[in-house]
């Protein structure tokens, strides 16, 4: 299994600082220490804090790596978690991708991961609305088997602290992955009860720029898939606070 194929998406900022150094790790597992790239053997090299454009290769590496933390978070590994882990991979990613994807999870779960390293290297050089995606998907893993543990929620406060995103985007994250009738919709649409109408409409239009797919589009067609689904949850919300306050 060549990495060739595994990075096919375009080599991009992830194969620089702390990211590059822990998938040099799992590449030189595959391909023995004397066929490992050379720009990965010495720990990824330097990363450039210059904003670049984010490829699907850059935020699939992103994602295995915090994925991985997430999952370490308790200090155990569960085969169940990996079950649900390789689930969540298949039902986003394919079938063919994930075998791949498993592989390179399996040898990030031996590696400490330098979490604060790792998140500023993400928040650098990724854009906000590839960030907002990456903390999803994320919520999603943890959330997949209805049981996230304590340190498993700190560990993700700290990356959506370390991300820049906000309270109200965190717990927006968290009830996505619930029905609209079991959670609050002012919850999804990150305001308060107590906002006037007028603000109710004002924080859907901003929700509505904020999540449009279309600001994922660097990712490819599946992450612009997942962002329509995302954003078609706020638009439930939205539809649910119009009928309970009687709006047009």
């Amino acid at each position: 299994m060549g990495f060739e194929k595994w990075i096919g998406a375009g080599i991009g900022w992830a194969l620089g600082g702390p990211i590059g150094g822990l998938i040099g790790f799992t590449l030189g597992s595959w391909l023995g220490s004397d066929n490992q790239p050379k720009r990965l053997q010495d720990g990824g090299g330097q990363f450039n804090h210059r904003r670049r454009v984010t490829t699907e290769f850059d935020f699939k590496a992103s994602l295995l790596v915090l994925t991985a933390a997430v999952m370490k978070a308790d200090g155990k590994i569960l085969k169940s978690e990996l079950d649900y882990v390789k689930a969540f991979f298949k039902q986003n990613f394919g079938v063919d991708q994930t075998k791949r994807d498993m592989l390179m999870l399996r040898d990030l779960l031996k590696k400490d991961i330098p979490l604060n390293s790792v998140l500023n290297q993400v928040r650098y050089a990724m854009p906000i609305a590839n960030r907002r995606q990456l903390f999803y998907y994320l919520v999603g893993i943890a959330t997949a088997d209805n049981d996230v543990d304590d340190k498993e929620k700190q560990v993700l406060y700290q990356i959506a602290n370390h991300l820049g995103l906000s309270v109200q985007e965190f717990n927006s994250a968290f009830a996505s992955y619930q029905p609209v009738s079991k959670v609050s919709p002012y919850v999804l649409l990150e305001i308060d009860e107590k906002a006037t109408d007028e603000e109710v409409k004002k924080a859907y239009r901003r929700l509505a720029r904020k999540y449009h797919p279309d600001r994922v589009a660097n990712l490819g067609p599946a992450q612009v898939e997942v962002a329509e689904t995302h954003f078609k949850k706020m638009k439930e919300a939205y539809e649910e606070v119009k009928k309970m306050r009687g709006m047009r």
